[in-house]
């Protein structure tokens, strides 16, 4: 049976977030090879990929404080910069993608999408869905974007991927990160995150190491708990991108348990 799955590689996994614009190059390169291996033994699995800024855009926005909103010739400028950024980081990894086979396809989210104070309302699905009959691998990103309250902002790879979800309906949605779903106060992944338990989870939901201006692990969870909550179908695991084979095994079977899954 064809399966959709939409897998997100944290901004804190393929780059090093204390330092600006650093990339993780062996990280990277293991999780495109994982990727090429999954999608070779599955023919049948189709997939959408969405990367992080880390510390490429999310060092620029923090900077000029560009989700907030952007208003005046600095400011702008700024909203360019940040765009840039965000792109040099897409294209190293669609590059690392194609270099182990993968056939990604660079879609840039700002070309179409447009926000009301900070909700992404608008934004082409088009493309993405012909890219994925066509055997391609859809490649988006956290990016800039106009408002229509704030002049501009940023949208997190989560809304964008949030977004996409409420058009194509995947069966998974897999976040891979630094660290191996979310920890308890021990260090051991918490199995599962659903409405009954997220307030009382909510202490151990901590920020993010290095810049994050769209709000660490806390803003994360709380937008997989809402998509959840809108998309009854579709299934949500944060896993473990450091951890060799991980990726591969969650692309292979979603269900086999590791990491957190929210909903």
């Amino acid at each position: 049976m064809t399966k959709l799955i939409f897998l997100k590689l944290g901004g804190s996994l393929i780059t090093d977030k204390t330092a600006e614009e650093q990339l993780r190059p062996d990280v990277l390169a293991r999780l495109a090879e994982e990727i090429a291996t999954a999608r070779a033994v599955q023919p049948d699995l189709r997939l959408v990929v969405g990367h992080g800024s880390g510390s490429f855009g999310h060092v620029a926005a923090a900077r000029y404080d560009t989700r907030a909103g952007v208003r005046g010739p600095e400011a702008w400028a700024g909203f360019a910069e940040v765009s840039a950024s965000a792109a040099r980081l897409n294209r190293l990894v669609g590059d690392a993608l194609l270099a182990a086979g993968v056939p990604a396809l660079s879609l840039q989210p700002s070309a179409s999408a447009v926000c009301e104070d900070g909700v992404l309302l608008e934004m082409a699905t088009g493309p993405v869905q012909h890219a994925l009959e066509a055997g391609l691998v859809p490649l988006v990103y956290g990016d800039v974007a106009v408002d229509r309250v704030r002049g501009g902002t940023i949208i997190s790879t989560e809304q964008v991927l949030g977004f996409l979800a409420r058009q194509l309906r995947p069966d998974w949605l897999l976040l891979a990160g630094d660290t191996d779903g979310v920890l308890d106060d021990r260090g051991e992944p918490i199995p599962r995150i659903h409405a009954g338990n997220a307030a009382s989870l909510a202490p151990l939901l901590g920020g993010s190491r290095g810049t994050d201006v769209t709000g660490g692990m806390a803003d994360k969870v709380a937008s997989m708990l809402r998509l959840s909550a809108a998309l009854p179908g579709t299934r949500i695991r944060i896993i473990s991108g450091l951890v060799g084979g991980r990726l591969h095994s969650a692309l292979h079977d979603p269900e086999a348990g590791a990491g957190t899954e929210i909903g």
